[in-house]
C-alpha cells in the first residue's frame, strides 16, 4: 500500500516538474524528429532504386503447332519473369521491324519445330538480338537457355514413349494425343516447379519498401530517444543528506525509479501514439483498429523493457557523467541491434542467431511484420519474457544495492 502511495506520489511531482519547465518541452520533442527525419530522407534516398525500363522480347512462331503455341502462352503468362521482361508474340514482320528500336531480342521457333521434337532431331532456336542492346539481349539469351534445356529434358521422356508406343502398335492419332499430353505435362511441372522457389525468396523491406521501412525505424528511433531523453529529464541527483531522510520514512530509491519509468512511460506512450498516426497518414499506410491494438502493445512492452534498462545502469552505475555515457551508448545498441539503423539481413549469420534473444530486435521485427509485412498476428511471448526477467534482475539489484549502501 505504501509503494503505490509513493509512486503516485513521485509520480505525481514529476509531472509537475515538466509542467513548470514546459518551455524547453517543446526542443525535447522537435529535436528527435527534425534529427531522424532529415537521416531518414538521406537514407531513402541513396538506398531507392532507379526505375528501370523493361526488355521487350518478341516470340516469332513458324512451326504455328499447338505444342508451339502452349510454349509461347506459357512464356507470355509466366510470373516468373516479373516486370523485367516484357513478352510479346509477334510475326516475322513484325519482329524484323521493331527490332533496331523497340525489341531488345526475338526468339524464332522454326517450322518443322514440333516434328523435330517428337523424331528425336535436334531443336533450336533462332535468337535475333538488338546490336545496340548487347546486354540486354545477353540476358535474353540466357533465358532461352534455360527454356531450351527443359525443352530437351523433355524430348528425352517423348522419345522413350514414342519408342514403346511404336512396339505396342498403338495407331498414330492415340500416339500423338500420348505425346502431346506428356509434353504439355512436364512444360506445366517445369514452370510450376521453379514458382516454388519465389515463394521462399527473402524479402528485404529496406529496398523492397524504402520509405515504409526507413518510414518506421525513424519512428521506432524517435520514440527511443524520447525515452532515454525524458527518464534524463526526470532524474536528479538528490543530495545524500536528503536521500537518507527518506530512508528514514521508508523510501526506497526502487519507488523513485519506478515512478521515473512510469512518468517516462505515460508521456512517451502519448508522444508516440499521435506520431504514429501522422506517421501512417504521411506514407498512406491503412491499418485496422486491431493492428493499431497491436502495435500499441509492441511498443508498450518494448518502452517498458528499455526503461528498465536505463533503471538497472542507473541502479549499478553512481556517478552521474559515467551513468548517462552507459544509458547513451545502451540506446545506439538497442537501435542497432533492432535493424533500425542497419537491417538485420546485413548483419553476420551468428549475429542474426542472437537476435531473438534481444527485445530492440524482437519488437521492430514484429512492428515491420504488423505495418510493412501486413501480419495478422504478433508474438508477444518473448517480449513478456524479457519484461518479467528485466523486472526481477531490476528489483534484485536495488535490494543489493540498499543492503550494500544503507
Amino acid at each position: 500500500m505504501h509503494f503505490i502511495k509513493h509512486l503516485f506520489l513521485f509520480t505525481n511531482n514529476n509531472f509537475k516538474q515538466l509542467q513548470r519547465k514546459w518551455l524547453t518541452l517543446p526542443l525535447l520533442l522537435l529535436f528527435p524528429i527534425i534529427l531522424i527525419s532529415l537521416i531518414a530522407v538521406i537514407a531513402v534516398s541513396i538506398v531507392s532504386p532507379e526505375e528501370q525500363k523493361p526488355i521487350y522480347v518478341g516470340l516469332v512462331d513458324l512451326d504455328k503447332s499447338k505444342e508451339t503455341e502452349i510454349v509461347l502462352d506459357m512464356i507470355d503468362e509466366s510470373s516468373q519473369l516479373g516486370n523485367y521482361i516484357q513478352i510479346r508474340q509477334l510475326t516475322k514482320k513484325q519482329a524484323t521491324e521493331q527490332i533496331e528500336n523497340q525489341l531488345s531480342a526475338y526468339v524464332t521457333f522454326p517450322e518443322g519445330f514440333t516434328e523435330s521434337l517428337y523424331n528425336g532431331n535436334q531443336v533450336t532456336l533462332t535468337i535475333t538480338g538488338n546490336p545496340n542492346r548487347r546486354t540486354e539481349s545477353y540476358v535474353v539469351k540466357e533465358l532461352i537457355d534455360s527454356i531450351a534445356r527443359h525443352i530437351r529434358a523433355s524430348q528425352a521422356n517423348i522419345l522413350t514413349i514414342n519408342y514403346y508406343a511404336k512396339q505396342l502398335f498403338i495407331n498414330d492419332e492415340t500416339r500423338q494425343d500420348m505425346l502431346f499430353n506428356q509434353f504439355t505435362n512436364f512444360l506445366v511441372y517445369t514452370v510450376g516447379k521453379d514458382k516454388i522457389i519465389d515463394e521462399e525468396k527473402i524479402t528485404n523491406n529496406a529496398t523492397n519498401s524504402p520509405v515504409y521501412y526507413y518510414g518506421l525505424s525513424g519512428w521506432f528511433s524517435i520514440v527511443t530517444i524520447w525515452l532515454l531523453a525524458f527518464y534524463s529529464f526526470f532524474t536528479k541527483d538528490e543530495e545524500y543528506r536528503l536521500m537518507d531522510r527518506m530512508r528514514l520514512y521508508g523510501v526506497t530509491q526502487i519507488r523513485q525509479v519506478f515512478a521515473k519509468i512510469l512518468s517516462t512511460f505515460i508521456v512517451t506512450c502519448i508522444c508516440a501514439g499521435l506520431t504514429l498516426l501522422v506517421f501512417t497518414n504521411l506514407i498512406e499506410i491503412s491499418l485496422s483498429g486491431e493492428d493499431y491494438l497491436r502495435i500499441a502493445i509492441i511498443i508498450s512492452l518494448y518502452n517498458i523493457l528499455f526503461l528498465f534498462g536505463l533503471a538497472i545502469l542507473e541502479t549499478v552505475i553512481s556517478g552521474q557523467k559515467v551513468r548517462l555515457l552507459a544509458q547513451s551508448l545502451f540506446t545506439f545498441l538497442s537501435l542497432l541491434v533492432s535493424g533500425a539503423i542497419i537491417p538485420t539481413l546485413y548483419f553476420p549469420l551468428y549475429v542474426q542467431a542472437l537476435l531473438p534473444y534481444s527485445f530492440s530486435s524482437e519488437s521492430f521485427h514484429w512492428l515491420q511484420e504488423v505495418i510493412i509485412n501486413g501480419r495478422f498476428y504478433a508474438d508477444y511471448v518473448p517480449l513478456v519474457l524479457l519484461t518479467t526477467a528485466s523486472a526481477l534482475l531490476l528489483m534484485g539489484l536495488s535490494v543489493w544495492k540498499e543492503r550494500v549502501n544503507p
